[in-house]
């Protein structure tokens, strides 16, 4: 007999934990269409070439390959010829190219999909994973508008979720690269190099970021590393001082000055949508991908638990397409890694799993001969839109009511004898441990108002 076993790198969740999960899946949902974006959704699985054509590498022994048994059983060279997609960039990529001529633009896409990475087995590292991404596409250019939009997205979304406080902290890549252009670091690897030092500061300290870029390997000056780690402490505490910050910075070279202008224009535009300034920052440490972002970067922290890490990141990059398409495709981005955000807040017991269950009544059987019955009240209360199920078998009392606790099933509706003589149902609320009686024509409308009653109190 084999042993059952989840194979490792997946997240498997028991139903109260599935529906905490899915009602984070459609908030997310809900708000990315309410900004007004537009669906899409891609295959599983992609041509290798089309995977690896911006990767390789890394990438690559991360990548899974599909190959069917019929094709095991071929000799040949190379790769198989499909892969299961890594991430919903490079499928976006190719949906935008092949489409292109038949997509309006800007074009405003969600994709809500699972991705898959061979990552190395350890707590916490996922193999399977939703991706929750937004992105608006332009044909040729695109407005720096769209970069403060998708800041007001991302502030809808995780103020909806309730998961705690929240910061989208502020960067761009210009900036960066042309503050470091001044200090000397001009090329774009060895800048890379440079900031994959300056990002142990939280965990190594400064001394030991002074002393390895004024070491061997980099040879940069002290007065130089000085300025450097100046530059990437910046943090604004508010509207007016993130203003006033970009004004101390003074003037540079073109792209220096043209990353201020950018997020001078983004910070007031992030305000006339009404996100409250205590939900941004500016934070001149964040990079991103430097070799794939090109202006506004966004990383967003929970206040109270930064062990986490960034719970929403993205960019603006200047052309999505490139490797399958002439047309410059410039866009701008945000994605949520949900699975490894729900595990990582059941973990530190910010959530838990759902204490109602999806099923909001149950209707009871006592005999079997009033099974039409109850079939009837169940249909009536679907009718309505109240999920309902039916106990299809009839057994002890106390054991139905039990079933319906442990599920957690707010309503239990008993029908009787006692009740159909009557003209009555009885409702058990299991919620506020209290009994009543209700005409059976009124049973559904009833429940709703109880029902909406308390979405109204939960917030939702």
């Amino acid at each position: 007999m084999i042993k059952p076993r989840t194979p490792p790198g997946v997240m498997e969740l028991l139903p109260r934990e599935q529906i905490a999960f899915q009602r984070m899946l459609d908030t997310i949902r809900r708000n990315y269409e309410r900004f007004g974006f537009l669906p899409v959704e891609t295959p599983v699985f992609e041509l290798s070439e089309t995977l690896l054509t911006k990767s390789g590498g890394e990438t690559e022994r991360q990548v899974y390959f599909v190959q069917s048994t019929g094709a095991l059983a071929k000799e040949g060279e190379g790769l198989p010829e499909l892969a299961l997609r890594f991430d919903l960039t490079v499928p976006l990529a190719r949906y935008v190219a092949e489409h292109e001529h038949e997509l309006t633009f800007p074009f405003r896409r969600y994709q809500i999909q699972r991705v898959y990475r061979g990552e190395r087995q350890q707590r916490g590292r996922f193999r399977e994973f939703y991706q929750c991404d937004i992105d608006v596409i332009g044909k040729d250019a695109l407005s720096v508008r769209f970069d403060a939009e998708i800041l007001a997205v991302i502030h809808a979304v995780f103020s909806e979720l309730g998961i705690g406080d929240f910061t989208i902290q502020l960067n761009n890549r210009k900036l960066m690269r042309g503050f470091f252009e001044a200090q000397g670091v001009t090329d774009g690897e060895q800048q890379a190099l440079v900031l994959r030092e300056v990002d142990k500061l939280d965990k190594r300290g400064a001394d030991y970021v002074r002393e390895t870029l004024t070491g061997e390997g980099f040879g940069m000056s002290a007065e130089g590393v000085d300025r450097i780690l100046d530059f990437v402490a910046v943090r604004s505490t508010g509207h007016a001082d993130a203003l006033a910050r970009l004004d101390a910075l003074g003037q540079g070279s073109d792209t220096f000055n043209q990353g201020i202008a950018e997020l001078r224009e983004v910070l007031d535009l992030v305000k006339a949508l009404g996100v409250p300034e205590s939900a941004y920052c500016l934070n001149f440490s964040i990079a991103r991908g430097l070799d794939y972002y090109t202006g506004t970067v966004y990383e967003t922290q929970l206040d109270g638990y930064p062990q986490i890490g960034s719970i929403c990141s993205g960019g603006r990059y200047e052309d999505l397409a490139s490797h399958y398409t002439k047309s410059k495709l410039p866009g701008v981005g945000i994605s949520i890694g949900l699975t490894r955000l729900f595990w990582q807040l059941r973990e530190a017991g910010l959530i838990a799993g759902s204490d109602e269950s999806s099923v909001q009544a149950m209707v009871a059987l006592m005999d079997d001969g009033q099974l039409a019955g109850s079939l009837d009240i169940a249909r009536r209360l679907r009718a309505a839109g109240i999920n309902t199920e039916v106990q299809m078998e009839s057994r002890k009392l106390a054991k139905q009511f039990q079933y319906a606790s442990r599920a957690g099933i707010r309503f239990v509706v008993l029908a009787g004898e006692d009740e159909l003589a009557r003209g009555v149902v009885t409702v058990k609320d299991l919620l506020r441990e209290q009994q009543f009686d209700v005409k059976r024509e009124e049973l559904a409308s009833s429940l709703k108002v109880e029902l909406e009653q308390a979405r109204a109190l939960a917030g939702r």
